[in-house]
């Protein structure tokens, strides 16, 4: 699928996936069905089928610190803008993890192969698994502990990790599969890795929240500035000191690109942390970065 067609497609759906929501077309617990097939079928299969072609280098270690370097980098500008701008507590604590966490699994996996081509799409579950993932499992859980009023702990976090589905199949992956599958395997994994795109950008269809409360304007257009435009400069700019080339680059610069994380929204709105902000960050995160994913596309055409 090129470039074009996979956001015309995405729009689609997208399209489609509001305006069942809206007719009531489907159950309001629809979403969540579509998601948890995704969480515990596609993604797996998507993981199991690209993980073991992998190769531990030095430059696959650097396209892994991508996500953490902009983990820092994030929280710091974050926290500084949240004071000179004086926004809320549970508002600070809904950029401080929407803007260093972007939608690399659901929709990364489903957009780096339109991007970057197919064999590019194993960087792109390191990057999610070693980075967004771990990131979400540890740093998540200290902000909406400390954001939410729950300490959590070392254990909690363990187990979380630990009892993650595509985390599993990535351990399988690395340790007891194949690099290359029987076609007998392969066949049935591609297909259930393909349904990614159409099933997540219905259920972000179903899920999109256009509404935001006028308090929430400053750290809404500064949390799609900074998770849209500056994190994934700054992912660009990191390339040349991380060696990254090629298809590194371009999924160090893409998943970072990726619009806010879904899993994590979720996370926030159960913690009672600015439901209405997270909502938003999700919703207009997707649609705009149907434009920006092109535009840094074109960047990196042109500059990579």
């Amino acid at each position: 699928m090129s470039v074009a067609s996979a956001f015309v497609f995405i729009l689609a759906m997208l399209a489609a996936g509001r305006l069942l929501a809206w007719r009531r077309l489907v159950p309001a617990d629809a979403p969540a069905a579509l998601n948890l097939i995704v969480l515990y079928v596609c993604l797996p299969a998507a993981v199991l089928l690209h993980a073991p072609r992998l190769s531990f280098d030095r430059e696959l270690l650097g396209l892994v610190a991508v996500p953490w370097l902009v983990l820092v980098a994030s929280v710091a500008l974050t926290l500084l803008v949240s004071r000179l701008l004086r926004f809320e507590r549970s508002a600070t604590a809904v950029l401080l993890l929407l803007v260093a966490l972007g939608n690399t699994s659901f929709l990364g996996f489903a957009l780096v192969p339109a991007l970057a081509g197919e064999d590019a799409l194993q960087l792109a579950v390191a990057y999610d698994q070693f980075g967004s993932f771990l990131i979400l499992s540890t740093f998540g859980l200290v902000v909406l502990g400390l954001y939410g009023g729950e300490r959590p702990r070392p254990g909690a976090i363990v187990r979380r990790i630990l009892a993650f589905p595509p985390f599993i199949a990535l351990l399988f992956a690395l340790t007891v599969m194949p690099e290359r599958y029987p076609a007998a395997v392969e066949q049935p994994l591609q297909r259930l890795a393909d349904s990614l795109l159409p099933l997540v950008a219905l259920a972000s269809g179903m899920q999109l929240r256009l509404r935001l409360p006028r308090r929430y304007v400053a750290p809404f257009a500064y949390g799609l500035v900074a998770k849209l435009v500056l994190m994934p400069a700054l992912a660009f700019l990191l390339g040349g000191p991380l060696g990254l080339e090629g298809d590194l680059r371009a999924v160090a610069l893409y998943e970072t690109a990726m619009p806010p994380m879904i899993t994590a929204a979720a996370l926030l709105s159960l913690a009672g942390l600015a439901p209405e902000l997270a909502a938003a960050l999700v919703g207009f995160g997707i649609v705009l970065s149907m434009a920006t994913l092109p535009a840094w596309h074109a960047v990196l055409a042109t500059l990579g």
